[in-house]
């Protein structure tokens, strides 16, 4: 009996104002605003180095900007005035505000120019969100 594999889906886009709190797999295109290494250290493993690299990223579309976090070899890629797509990112929070990530699930791809212009006074990082606990009764 053959087994068949399941259709691939095809990706729902989703805009940077659409993003939501400890939420994932969101597909989006943004331009890379801005780029900075915040950590970069080697750290002697056995007979390799591996090098731990950290950068922020301002990373936005027409709707608005968010901080994207980015690690590593995903550094090289996220240079400014890039544009990239992002596949199955996800939403994490930093001390009350939303960072954009992919982990080792997601993936990054460099495209074309995208014909939007960045909307760079709607900054989804600089709300504070607040935990808040919902008692039913």
């Amino acid at each position: 009996m053959a087994e068949s594999k399941p259709a691939m889906r095809k990706p729902e886009f989703t805009k940077v104002n659409q993003l939501r709190p400890n939420t994932n797999g969101h597909t989006l295109t943004v331009k890379v605003v801005s780029s900075k290494t915040v950590l970069q250290k080697g750290r002697p493993n056995g007979p390799q180095v591996r090098q731990m690299r950290l950068a922020e990223c301002l990373v936005g579309d027409e709707t608005g900007i968010i901080v994207f976090t980015a690690r590593n070899e995903q550094v090289d890629l996220m240079k400014p005035d890039t544009n990239v797509i992002l596949r199955n990112a996800k939403v994490d929070m930093f001390k009350g505000s939303m960072r954009l990530a992919v982990d080792k699930w997601g993936r990054i791809e460099v495209t074309d120019d995208a014909d939007f212009t960045v909307k760079e006074d709607n900054n989804l990082s600089l709300i504070e969100f607040e935990l808040v606990t919902v008692v039913e009764g």
